[in-house]
């Protein structure tokens, strides 16, 4: 699908050069001599590799289509996650380079939305909130200002966050898996 230009947000993805790019940066230049344009930071799906690119505003680039699955984790290896579809049961394998740190948080049966370009997974997007166990934390320090006073924990995944003083080891609590924040206790 075309776009325009000026149409280019983070996050989007673009088939530019034969290739597949993930817009990271995008700002929009209106100079007092000459036209406008947007100055994209782009990094390449596959190969891992960036490029800045200036497209005029009259441009037009190609917005890559994706096809996105509802899949059920299942479980891992040492190379790859596999994933099957709950309609079909059909299982897919993805890289774990593919996945990255959203791997850890990864649980049994766990709902994901798997993106697919031209027939390959090429990102998974888990649910806004997960539940997760807290493994260890410090102990909160008492007179510390009641506001805003974190502590360093650890889940059980290994992934470390901040969590308010009153969560102990052991607890269930809601994260944001978009952010790694705290939400709430269960």
């Amino acid at each position: 699908m075309k776009i325009n230009a000026g149409e280019i947000r983070v996050g989007m993805l673009l088939e530019y050069k034969n290739d597949l790019w993930q817009v990271l940066k995008t700002q929009h230049v209106k100079p007092g001599k000459g036209g406008a344009f947007a100055q994209v930071e782009m990094k390449s799906v596959g190969k891992n590799t960036k490029l800045n690119e200036r497209f005029r505003s009259n441009e037009t680039v190609e917005k890559a289509s994706l096809e996105e699955i509802n899949f059920n984790y299942l479980y891992s290896d040492e190379n790859n996650y596999f994933f099957m579809d709950p309609k079909n049961f059909e299982q897919i394998e993805i890289k774990k380079n593919i996945v990255g740190e959203k791997g850890k948080l990864l649980t049994e049966n766990l709902e994901v939305l798997v993106s697919f370009y031209n027939d390959n997974p090429i990102s998974i997007e888990l649910p806004n909130q997960i539940s997760c166990k807290i493994a260890s934390t410090d102990a909160a320090l008492k007179g510390q200002t009641v506001s805003s006073s974190y502590k360093p924990a650890i889940l059980e995944n290994g992934i470390k966050i901040q969590v308010p003083p009153f969560v102990e080891a052991e607890d269930e609590i809601i994260l944001d898996t978009r952010t790694l924040d705290y939400i709430k206790k269960i």
